[in-house]
C-alpha cells in the first residue's frame, strides 16, 4: 500500500508539472477521500490549491475533513474567500466545529466570516459545549419526523431535506415541543404502506445521551448496542443533535492513543509522531521522566538504609533487579487489565473488593509458581558452589518468599490504584506501568530486607 501511494503521488506530481488537469481530475474522482488526503499530505507545496480545485465540491469537502491540521491550514491560506466559503458550506456542522477548534485564531475568524448565517449559528451553539462532551462531537443535521405523519409524508420529507443531513437511515420522531419520543428507519418507512402512521411503526424505547455526557461513554455505547447514530438530548429531553458512528470511531481512537501515551509516561499529543518535532516530543516526555526519577529516590533510600544487610551478605544485592522487575511486571499486568475493564465499563469502583479478591487469588498462584521455579534455579545455578556468608538454602528461601510476597503485593497495588484514581476523578491510565513499577519497587525492597532479616541467622544478629 505504501509503494502504491508513493507511485501515485509521483504520478500526480508529474501530471501537475505537465498541467494535464483533465487527466488528474479523472484519476482523483476514482479515489476515496482518505486516499486523496494522503496524497495531499505528501505534496505540501504551492500546487496543492491547484489540485484541490480540480475536485468536485462534495468530494473536496470530504477530502478536506480527512486531512491533517497542517495540510488544512496550508490550503486555507491559498484559498480565496469564495473558495473557502464553498468548502465550509459543504462541510457538516460537526466537521466544521472540529476544524475551528484546531485552527489558529486568524484562520478561525476567516472561516466564520465566510460561513453563512445558519452555519455560524450552529457552530457557535456547538462550541458552547464542554470539550470531550457528547455536545461537542454531535451534529445538528439529522432527520426529524412528527408522530402523526404518514409513511408517504415521511419519505417525501426525507427526500426534500435529506441531502443536507449527515445520515438519513435513522429518523428521530419528536413531538410539538421537539421532545424525543421515538425512532424509526428508512427501511421501516419504505416497507410500510403509504397511509401507515409513523406513531404506529416507531420504536418508543429510545436510548439517548445527554449533551454533557462524556464522549468516551458515548463511544462505548456504539460498541455495546451496534448503533449507527445516537440521539443527543438536553435537560428537557429535546433532541438537539446526533452522534454518528464515524465520530464515535474518532473518539475511540483518540482515547486509546491518549491512554497508551499515559501508560507509557508520555503526556498526550494531538499530532502524529512524524509531524511532531524533536522539541515537541521532548516536552511531552521529560516531565514524567523527571517525576519518575525523583520518585526513584525512595528506592535508593531504602537500599541505603539496609547497607549493613548487604555488606553482611553481599550476594543478596545481585537478586534485587530480579525482585523489583518481577514486582513491576506483575503490577503492570494487573493495572492494564483493570484499566481496560474500566474503559469498557465492565467494572466500577463499587466492584473494588471483588477485583481485589480475584487479583489476590491470581497473585497467590502466580507467586507460588515463580517462587518454586526461582528456588530451584537459585540452588542449581546461582548458588551452586556458593561459599559466602549464609546458608545457600536459606538465601534461596528468602529470595523465593520475597518473590511470592512481591507478586501478591504488586497485583493488589496494580489493581487498586486505577480504581482509586477513577473514583477521585483522575484518568486511570496515569496509574499504569511507570508509576505502578516505581511504587512496587519500593515496597518489594522493604519485603525483601524484612524477609531476609527474619530468615537468615547472620542477619538477625545485626
Amino acid at each position: 500500500m505504501v509503494q502504491v501511494n508513493v507511485t501515485l503521488t509521483q504520478t500526480i506530481k508529474k501530471l501537475l508539472e505537465e498541467k494535464k488537469f483533465s487527466t488528474l481530475r479523472d484519476i482523483l474522482i476514482t479515489m476515496m477521500p482518505y486516499d486523496i488526503a494522503a496524497v495531499f499530505e505528501e505534496l505540501q507545496d504551492e500546487k496543492m490549491p491547484i489540485l484541490f480545485r480540480l475536485l468536485p465540491k462534495e468530494l473536496a469537502a470530504e477530502t478536506f475533513v480527512e486531512m491533517d491540521e497542517n495540510t488544512q491550514q496550508f490550503l486555507i491560506h491559498g484559498f480565496s474567500d469564495s473558495e473557502l466559503k464553498e468548502v465550509v458550506d459543504e462541510l457538516f456542522v460537526d466537521d466544521a466545529v472540529d476544524l475551528i477548534e484546531e485552527m489558529p485564531a486568524n484562520v478561525v475568524k476567516r472561516i466564520l466570516r465566510t460561513a453563512d448565517k445558519d452555519m455560524r449559528k450552529q457552530i457557535n451553539e456547538l462550541l458552547k459545549y464542554p470539550e470531550d462532551s457528547a455536545g461537542s462531537i454531535m451534529t445538528t443535521e439529522f432527520i426529524s419526523l412528527r408522530p402523526d405523519m404518514t409513511a408517504e409524508m415521511a419519505i417525501k420529507r426525507i427526500r426534500r431535506t435529506g441531502v443536507d443531513k449527515e445520515t438519513i437511515y435513522t429518523c428521530y420522531v419528536n413531538d410539538e415541543n421537539n421532545k424525543l419520543i421515538g425512532i424509526t428507519t428508512v427501511k421501516d418507512l419504505l416497507l410500510a404502506n403509504d397511509d401507515d402512521v409513523v406513531r404506529d411503526m416507531m420504536e418508543e424505547n429510545v436510548i439517548a445521551v445527554h449533551t454533557l455526557d462524556d464522549q468516551e461513554k458515548v463511544a462505548q455505547m456504539f460498541s455495546n448496542y451496534d448503533f449507527l447514530a445516537l440521539p443527543v438530548v438536553d435537560n428537557e429531553q429535546r433532541t438537539v443533535g446526533i452522534v454518528t458512528i464515524d465520530d464515535a470511531i474518532d473518539v475511540i481512537q483518540e482515547e486509546a492513543t491518549e491512554d497508551i501515551e499515559k501508560m507509557a509516561a508520555v503526556l498526550p499529543s494531538d499530532k502524529p509522531y512524524m509531524k511532531t518535532g524533536v522539541f515537541g516530543i521532548y516536552a511531552k516526555r521529560v516531565p514524567w521522566l523527571l517525576v519518575l526519577m525523583l520518585s526513584a529516590t525512595f528506592t535508593s533510600t531504602i537500599i541505603s538504609s539496609f547497607d549493613n544487610v548487604l555488606q553482611r551478605i553481599i550476594i543478596l544485592s545481585s537478586f534485587i533487579p530480579m525482585i523489583t522487575g518481577s514486582g513491576g511486571n506483575a503490577g503492570s499486568q494487573a493495572s492494564v487489565s483493570v484499566i481496560r475493564a474500566l474503559s469498557l465499563g465492565e467494572i466500577e469502583f463499587k466492584n473494588i473488593f471483588k477485583v481485589l479478591w480475584k487479583e489476590f487469588r491470581v497473585a497467590v498462584l502466580c507467586g507460588l509458581t515463580l517462587a518454586v521455579a526461582n528456588f530451584i534455579k537459585l540452588l542449581i545455578f546461582d548458588l551452586r558452589g556458593y561459599e559466602g556468608t549464609g546458608a545457600p538454602m536459606l538465601i534461596a528461601l528468602a529470595v523465593s518468599l520475597t518473590i511470592w510476597g512481591t507478586i501478591v503485593m504488586a497485583k493488589i497495588v496494580g489493581s487498586s490504584l486505577p480504581l482509586l484514581a477513577k473514583k477521585i476523578g483522575f484518568d486511570p491510565a496515569v496509574m499504569a506501568n511507570p508509576l505502578i513499577s516505581t511504587v512496587c519497587d519500593s515496597l518489594s525492597l522493604l519485603i525483601y530486607f524484612a524477609v531476609a532479616t527474619l530468615i537468615i541467622p547472620q542477619l538477625t544478629q545485626i
